[in-house]
């Protein structure tokens, strides 16, 4: 378990460094999202790349490492973010 957060936070921190080199969302995507549920993001953004994991799965600190990580991954806006890792923490 350990090695697991060793490399997440590793995966977080290059993430966070690449950051730069990304490019925001588009206005239409980003007009699009402003409605949406944590919930409702969560399972049509983290769905498109791996099975999500129960929000019981990591502990709040867990899921702020996760959130620096996938933000980026995902190419999330900041409120996107948020609203996802709200709702995980709130059903944690």
């Amino acid at each position: 378990m350990k090695t697991y957060k060793i490399f997440g936070i590793a995966t977080a921190v290059i993430g966070i460094l690449t950051v730069f080199t990304l490019g925001s969302c588009s206005t239409e995507q980003v007009t699009a999202y402003k409605n949406k549920s944590g919930a409702q993001l969560w399972g049509e953004n983290c769905i498109r790349c791996h099975n999500t994991p129960s929000p019981a799965a990591y502990n709040d600190t867990d899921w702020t490492t996760i959130e620096m990580h996938m933000r980026i991954r995902a190419n999330l806006s900041k409120e996107q973010s948020e609203k996802v890792f709200d709702f995980i923490r709130s059903a944690n």
